[in-house]
């Protein structure tokens, strides 16, 4: 566990100072002498020498406090628990009032090694002296209640049952930090060789990853760690940690590169007041591309780490804003991950209640739009080693996360596996396109945005690749999506996604064709609704009015005519009465928005014309349309 440098200096060497202003415990002068030549080793930063020269010491006298005391304390420093215990029993055993330190410092060190119940004991014991400081009574606070989750959480073990990834994503060499696209097609993670850090892909073909490749020499350098990184949900853009670049701020600096063609493109730092001459790494990307949570160390924080979020704005990334007592501890919060669903948060603290050095926590979004108080993911997922780097698949059902407890090919390995339903997001699909002009079927590079119809607010807006014309965007069940393509000089494509009720597992794939705007030209308006033998538009209807508002007014030649039509079912003559209705209630918006009525035309077609047969209820529900036509341009 990372505790605060100061509590460290002063809890590691306040032994030497008692020790100094007393008489040792022993007399024997040979295991004096080894234990001075430890201290000097000690001050030089010579710690292996100094456990040679404390086990001699202990050797010659095993009742020397001071050396036990000592030598445990280098031992832990070496994060050689189990061994520096027994030298804190050992002092305990022949004085339980040598320092009270001690009892900290053996709690602490028990925890790591999963030994709970002995922890709390000796933690308990010391907040029993008079006059500690309010700093260690916290601290000591703090551990307790690890202890008392873990004793429970020991006995509610959690589902978890980890796959390595194979040897076409691990290696011999540290592989860590895994994030997948939307689609899980693509994977790329951190490889670290000879304390380089660069980043490499692995493709899914046939539902199988294939040999990880480098990932970008426009990426990767040979002098500099690349790392920590977040991609996109369509795979398009890269945020990632760069330290000690020459173009950064600080230490570590966020940075972004966009994907071209099959390669990167060069990266460049997000700058002030995102990146600041501090630290700040660990980014993840919200759905929308507009919100990037991070980790940093700057000025205006709880703790020693804390995780911070900025928004976009017209002028570039915003101030950022630090996640509030809600995340964030006087401890330290490390990698965030914002899933798809932008309502469920996961990260690692040590700081929660937890089993020791660093957990992973999730927390969800209230209706109240702050965040629930964390949950610890629970035991075995969670352990008493350090636990981090989680992401989690788009469809919440499977995580990724690294880790070097495990049997694996060496080092850190990647692994996956199945998120226990109680910690799982809200479940997310995708649209997946490709949007081409329907006359030459050349890609386009088209502006696409999926709204929230309830809402009436936008959950992606982004462009289309200009290679390859595609687009991937995520969604989540329970809401109602309408998807708008456009591009100047062309219809715009309009489709409808609910989601209300519906297995959301499959994603939905489309191929989007682009009419250029000419005489004749027809949009169905898939986002227009009416309740049933009704012609009032309904609130979800808005979004799709304003787009096609917009249509008209970027091209102000253009007169068109606003088409109703209806299903089979009723007589005709109603049929062609609501049909006229709905096309003049869709006219009548229009003219309140200032588009001229000399640009219009209303019409209504009954159930004439039918684009599917009235066999069924979807059939039918398609022939209940409202459609717009170019009359002239």
């Amino acid at each position: 566990m990372r505790k605060p440098l100061l509590l460290l200096f002063i809890v590691f060497l306040s032994p030497l100072l008692v020790w100094a202003q007393r008489q040792y415990s022993t007399t024997n002068q040979e295991a004096i002498k080894y234990y001075a030549q430890a201290s000097q080793s000690i001050d030089d930063h010579l710690y292996d020498e100094a456990i040679v020269q404390l086990q001699k010491a202990v050797d010659i006298d095993g009742k020397f406090v001071e050396a036990h005391a000592q030598l445990a304390d280098v031992l832990r420093l070496r994060r050689q628990n189990k061994p520096a215990i027994d030298h804190y029993l050992k002092v305990i055993a022949l004085d339980p009032e040598f320092n009270r330190s001690v009892y900290l410092k053996v709690g602490d060190t028990e925890i790591a090694e999963a030994q709970y119940a002995s922890a709390q004991k000796h933690l308990e014991k010391y907040l029993s002296y008079p006059a500690v400081t309010a700093a260690n009574v916290a601290f000591a606070t703090k551990l307790i209640n690890d202890c008392k989750f873990s004793i429970q959480a020991l006995q509610h073990p959690v589902a978890f049952k980890p796959l390595n990834m194979g040897p076409d994503i691990n290696t011999t060499n540290d592989e860590y930090l895994p994030t997948a696209t939307a689609d899980e097609s693509t994977l790329i993670f951190t490889r670290k060789i000879n304390n380089n850090e660069d980043f490499y892909q692995s493709i899914k073909l046939n539902n199988k990853w294939q040999k990880a490749d480098y990932l970008s020499n426009i990426i990767n350098t040979p002098q500099f760690n690349e790392g920590a990184q977040s991609i996109s949900q369509d795979g398009r853009y890269l945020f990632f940690t760069g330290c000690n670049r020459p173009d950064g701020l600080g230490r570590c600096d966020i940075y972004i590169s966009q994907k071209k063609g099959n390669d990167w493109g060069k990266p460049f730092s997000l700058s002030a007041p995102l990146n600041t001459s501090g630290w700040e790494a660990q980014p993840s990307i919200s759905a929308d591309g507009r919100t990037l949570y991070f980790v940093s160390n700057r000025k205006g924080g709880y703790g020693g780490y804390d995780i911070w979020k900025s928004r976009l704005t017209e002028k570039g990334w915003g101030a950022p804003e630090n996640m509030g007592p809600e995340i964030n501890t006087p401890f330290d919060e490390q990698s965030p991950f914002i899933h798809p669903d932008d309502s469920t948060f996961y990260f690692c603290s040590n700081g929660w209640p937890g089993l020791g050095n660093k957990d992973l926590f999730i927390s969800r979004l209230g209706a109240d739009g702050k965040w629930k108080k964390p949950e610890n993911l629970g035991y075995p997922i969670n352990s008493s080693g350090d636990e981090n780097g989680l992401t989690i698949t788009a469809n919440g059902e499977y995580a990724f996360f690294a880790s070097n407890n495990l049997k694996g090919y060496g080092g850190y390995d990647i692994y996956t596996f199945q998120l226990p339903a109680a910690v799982r997001p809200i479940m997310v699909t995708y649209v997946k396109g490709k949007v081409f002009d329907g006359k030459t079927n050349q890609p386009l590079e088209s502006a696409i945005e999926i709204i929230d119809l309830q809402k009436n607010v936008p959950v992606y807006q982004d462009y289309s690749s200009e290679d390859s014309g595609e687009f991937l965007a995520t969604i989540a069940g329970g809401r109602n999506y309408g998807l708008n393509i456009s591009k100047e000089g062309y219809l715009f494509y309009s489709d409808n996604f609910s989601l209300i009720g519906h297995d959301v597992k499959n994603a939905f794939n489309i191929n989007v064709s682009l009419s250029p705007i000419e005489v004749g030209g027809k949009v169905v308006l898939k986002n227009i609704f009416f309740d049933t033998n009704k012609f009032d538009l309904k609130p979800e209807s808005i979004a799709e009015l304003g787009k096609l508002v917009e249509f008209l007014q970027l091209n102000k030649a253009v007169r068109i005519e606003i088409s109703g039509y209806t299903d089979d079912v009723g007589n005709d003559q109603s049929n062609q009465l609501l049909s006229e209705n709905r096309a003049k209630a869709v006219y009548s918006y229009l003219t309140s928005h200032a588009i001229n009525a000399g640009r219009l035309i209303y019409k209504g077609y009954g159930k004439s014309e039918p684009i599917a047969p009235n066999t069924t209820d979807e059939n039918r529900s398609k022939n209940r349309r409202t459609e717009f036509k170019i009359v002239s341009k």
